[in-house]
């Protein structure tokens, strides 16, 4: 088995993280000609192209392979370390982790309060759709990730979270004016509707679903990119949208919201990908995490 030496797989990682050849080599403290030529013998070695000499440099997709496994050499440099005692006293543990907006927005906060205070962690979220959000995984951006791939990442473990209800939902005004005994599908094709951005399918999708796989929201769309916005924006009036349950329930209790079908919904299944490490801080973070997720999100067969 070829060896990968862990000089040329940090200057690798120096290099991405860097973002030129230049940035690099002051960050290694070593010339730019070095920082090259390591990168050069780990190609050779690999048989691969492992970077894309652009600007900022971008690395290949076997340059994310070496890129992952470097962060995960050093996460377990440092934990070996902690257990050592050989690390700076006093230092957090940074553990960046990839989420999406909405979950962000209602129930993964209260998760990171459940972790124990020891070891000391230093979080670094990522806010990332979640079919989107096992790409910063594959590239070795994060540690772990909600997601809703239940397939997982080369390197990482999954595990099923529960499932996260979106209910239709418009101001009461709004459903009035638009709601004319017509066909839910007809009257959704035509009025205003809220996104969160341009990548958005989910309001597109639940039209489909009323049309037999047919059709889409109307194209008067306002794009807010906010979890909180887009909630905001609905409850406003700007038009329909797909809102969490638990952002929807105290404005449907004050009235600020009115469900368009009382009997519809989507739900969307979530999972926790991480990377398969033995390691304190991911461990501690994964439990509280799925601990949250039991209270916050839908479990049992999809319709309960």
């Amino acid at each position: 088995m070829t060896e990968l030496p862990l000089d040329q797989v940090r200057t690798l990682l120096a290099v991405v993280d860097e973002g030129t050849f230049d940035a690099a080599a002051a960050a290694l403290h070593v010339t730019p000609s070095a920082v090259s030529q390591r990168v050069k013998a780990l190609e050779r070695r690999t048989g691969r192209v492992l970077l894309l000499r652009t600007k900022p440099v971008r690395p290949t997709e076997s340059g994310e392979v070496i890129v992952r496994f470097a962060r995960q050499v050093a996460r377990l440099e440092r934990d070996a370390s902690g257990e050592l005692g050989l690390s700076t006293a006093g230092e957090p543990t940074r553990v960046p982790v990839a989420v999406n907006a909405d979950s962000l927005a209602t129930w993964f906060l209260g998760a990171l309060t459940r972790v124990p205070r020891q070891p000391r962690l230093c979080f670094e979220l990522h806010r990332e759709d979640e079919d989107h959000t096992a790409a910063l995984l594959r590239e070795g951006r994060v540690m772990a990730a909600v997601t809703s791939s239940p397939d997982p990442v080369p390197g990482c473990s999954v595990r099923s979270l529960g499932r996260m209800r979106y209910v239709p939902v418009a101001h009461p005004a709004f459903a009035a004016r638009h709601l004319d005994g017509r066909p839910l599908r007809d009257v959704l094709a035509e009025a205003p509707v809220v996104v969160f951005d341009r990548r958005d399918d989910f309001q597109d999708a639940f039209v489909r679903g009323l049309g037999g796989g047919l059709g889409a929201a109307s194209a008067l769309r306002h794009y807010v990119p906010t979890s909180e916005g887009f909630a905001d924006a609905v409850a406003a009036g700007l038009g329909w949208g797909m809102v969490p349950e638990a952002q929807a329930a105290p404005l449907l209790r004050t009235g600020r919201l009115t469900r368009l079908d009382p009997d519809r919904h989507a739900d969307v299944p979530l999972y926790w990908q991480q990377w398969r490490l033995h390691s304190p801080a991911l461990a501690a973070l994964a439990d509280a995490v799925a601990a949250a997720a039991a209270e916050a999100l839908r479990t049992g067969a999809e319709g309960d």
